[in-house]
């Protein structure tokens, strides 16, 4: 019979020993800490004790008033007393200021000294004595052309641009640039009847044709002597300038 011959033993594979996986750690969960329920029935007791000793207070003095009716007109005789002062004392002032205002002058090599910022008050204070109650100064940044604005008692709408030179007539001279600025926005966006450039400095001359064309005004240094040193308006001291919006306001 043959023989069968036997099937070839396998051996067993050797297979690497699996390294257990690691797993994360699981996170702790922070337990929830809620405020101690002392400490808020302590704030809630306080609360509710103010407020009994405030009603308490309350009306006690309800009580004594009621008792003593006299106290309320005393209250409000000092009140009426005290307002009557006052508004003395404001008026007072107000005078005392438009005096100040009235008799309000200017050298000229004053203002040379000024720095810019002093010089546009110094310009919004001439207006002011001029009779212009609310002349502002509003120059600084994004001003747009505009450093005094100023409404006259003839009812026309004055926007001024300040140009101050530390050196006067020996600083640099107002050009054409300039008048240019003021002529795109007085009128536009200010809403100026009279358009004026006041410097303490001199202007060149394509500055003054410039500013005749564009009904536009000058204050050079020779008439800002006068207008700063005197009594008179500006407006009379200007040639062409518009005519009164309000003339009934002004006997």
């Amino acid at each position: 019979m043959p023989t069968r011959r036997r099937p070839p033993r396998r051996h067993p594979v050797r297979r690497s020993a699996r390294r257990p996986s690691r797993r994360p750690a699981p996170r702790r969960r922070t337990a929830f800490r809620a405020r101690p329920r002392g400490r808020q029935q302590e704030r809630v007791i306080q609360a509710v004790v103010l407020v009994a000793v405030a009603l308490w207070v309350a009306g006690r003095l309800l009580a004594w008033v009621a008792a003593n009716p006299w106290i309320v007109l005393v209250v409000l005789a000092a009140a009426a007393a005290g307002g009557v002062l006052w508004c003395r004392y404001r008026a007072a002032r107000i005078r005392g200021r438009q005096e100040e205002l009235r008799a309000l002058r200017y050298p000229v090599e004053q203002l040379d000294r000024l720095h810019h910022r002093q010089f546009e008050y110094a310009v919004r204070d001439l207006m002011v004595r001029d009779g212009c109650a609310d002349a502002i100064q509003v120059g600084g940044a994004g001003d747009n052309g505009a450093d005094v604005t100023a409404t006259d008692p003839y009812g026309r709408r004055w926007v001024l641009q300040c140009k101050h030179r530390a050196a006067g007539l020996a600083g640099s001279a107002v050009g054409t640039p300039d008048l240019q600025v003021l002529n795109g926005t007085a009128r536009q966006v200010h809403g100026a009847d009279v358009a004026v450039i006041v410097t303490n400095g001199r202007v060149t001359n394509p500055a003054v044709t410039f500013a005749e064309q564009q009904r536009l005004h000058i204050v050079d240094r020779r008439t800002l002597a006068l207008w700063a040193s005197g009594s008179r308006p500006l407006w009379e001291l200007l040639r062409a300038v518009p005519p009164p919006r309000k003339p009934q306001t002004l006997s």
